[in-house]
């Protein structure tokens, strides 16, 4: 029997996730596995860049799960530093270029999986490439912005975009001693919460010495006369600084896939059923930060783009691939994050993501604390919680306070996912003892409240 043949273009999480569970449930005479990966490493936490650079975690050997070595180790040929750059859907075959002899060559394939993972946003702006200015998305970024650390010649920082990177990177940059100013086109930092929760969080930072500038869109990044960065200009001032790190998020890299005619969604991510597999085409599989998921709040498609959901996504295709069966049920949108000792957590629907579905709700906040009052310790934490009208059917949960703070919405991306209405979150059998929580824990203070405000509304 001749064996099929399984491609991957990326070596991380999702594709390699893939090809590792394939591998597992097909042996190598049943199924050849090949992978390109543009880059030198493989199987590694970009998530964890950000504490690689402030020093909490050593990197970048730490950062990664899986060598090249130990996955060609297991029966996939990895190929680092090779770049796909075309793709032939009708012939089963893709173009791989080798970029350090700069050779090409067409591989084909029985199966392809397409995990190119995100691009960061990175502006067309006067200075944008120059020396001092950093990306963080793979771990040749974090090299070279710990390298670019230890070079610049002064301790000033400006931090451009104020989303999870952004305030992470703020939180790296203090540990290292540096002045931050966080610059960021909103009105506050984290635009993945309501304004209001995002305000707490600027006031946080602002308390923990960080400059915030908000409302401010860069229009430059000022160079001196040996092309290394000097200063950051918005549409208002300018801020001098000896390293620019840019936080404005990421897109799916999907141009390979479109340049084939794959199906993208709204914003730019292929579109997969619930196997994995790419619309329309029954032998073409994608995962990880380039594709769009099923949101079971708004019943939209949206790119998010997370670690957890790539491995998800790659032991879903593995056991497709490996002849099993399995899917991937969509996501609710739960996401935590910290800066210095303030935790960050959301998962469901912000208020303007609710109105764009169509969706009539109430919200309710509840300040409260981590722990019982009386017990050592206690942190304040701000708890927003938002309801379907009539139904009470919960939308959303956004959570910014102290220590053991952020990790409280899993209980809410729980009830999410079961479609609990905020009164039956209210009855919730939640652990007690007052050095974990007080009496009634912070979700359910906000479900509470919530449910009268549902209620309340009924009854107008």
């Amino acid at each position: 029997m001749t064996a099929q043949r399984l491609v991957v273009i990326g070596g991380d999480a999702a594709g390699m996730s893939a090809a590792s569970r394939a591998r597992r449930l097909r042996k190598p005479g049943e199924l050849e596995i090949t992978a390109f990966e543009r880059g030198r490493y493989s199987s590694y936490s970009a998530c964890g860049i950000p504490y690689w650079a402030g020093g909490e975690v050593d990197g970048p050997g730490a950062l990664i799960a899986r060598t090249p070595e130990e996955h060609r180790e297991r029966g996939i040929d990895l190929r680092t530093r090779t770049e796909v750059t075309e793709l032939d859907v009708d012939g089963g075959r893709v173009l791989a270029r080798d970029l350090e002899t700069g050779t090409e060559r067409w591989h084909g394939y029985d199966h392809l999986v397409i995990a190119t993972g995100a691009r960061p946003v990175r502006p067309s702006l006067p200075g944008i490439d120059a020396r001092g200015v950093h990306g963080v998305q793979t771990l040749d970024d974090g090299q070279a912005l710990i390298d670019g650390l230890e070079r610049a010649p002064g301790r000033r920082a400006v931090i451009v975009g104020a989303g999870y990177i952004g305030v992470e990177m703020a939180e790296a940059l203090v540990r290292r001693g540096y002045a931050v100013t966080v610059v960021e086109r909103a009105a506050q930092p984290m635009s993945t919460l309501d304004p209001d929760m995002g305000a707490l969080v600027r006031d946080a930072m602002c308390g923990m010495g960080i400059e915030v500038v908000t409302g401010a869109a860069v229009i430059e990044v000022r160079t001196g006369a040996g092309g290394e960065v000097t200063a950051v200009v918005t549409d208002a001032a300018e801020y001098p600084a000896d390293v620019v790190v840019l936080g404005l998020g990421v897109r799916p890299e999907t141009a390979l896939a479109r340049a084939a005619g794959l199906p993208v969604g709204e914003s730019g991510g292929l579109l997969t059923d619930l196997a994995m597999r790419v619309r329309g085409h029954g032998n073409i599989w994608a995962g990880g930060d380039c594709v769009e998921v099923l949101d079971l709040v708004s019943g939209r498609t949206r790119h998010i783009a997370l670690g957890t959901h790539a491995n998800k996504h790659g032991q879903v295709i593995g056991s497709n691939v490996g002849g099993g069966y399995a899917t991937f049920p969509g996501v609710v949108g739960t996401a935590v994050s910290k800066v210095c000792d303030l935790e960050i957590g959301r998962t469901g629907l912000l208020e303007e993501q609710a109105t764009a579905a169509g969706l009539r709700f109430v919200s309710a906040t509840t300040e409260s604390t981590s722990r019982a009052g009386y017990y050592p310790g206690a942190r304040p934490m701000t708890v927003k919680m938002l309801a379907e009208r009539r139904t009470g059917r919960l939308l959303g949960v956004q959570i910014v306070g102290g220590e053991g703070a952020a990790k409280r919405v899993d209980v809410a991306a729980v009830a999410l996912t079961a479609r609990m209405t905020v009164e039956q979150l209210t009855a919730l059998d939640l652990g007690y003892a007052p050095p974990f929580s007080p009496v009634w824990d912070p979700v359910l203070m906000a479900a509470r409240r919530a449910a009268a405000a549902v209620a309340a509304d009924a009854g107008g």
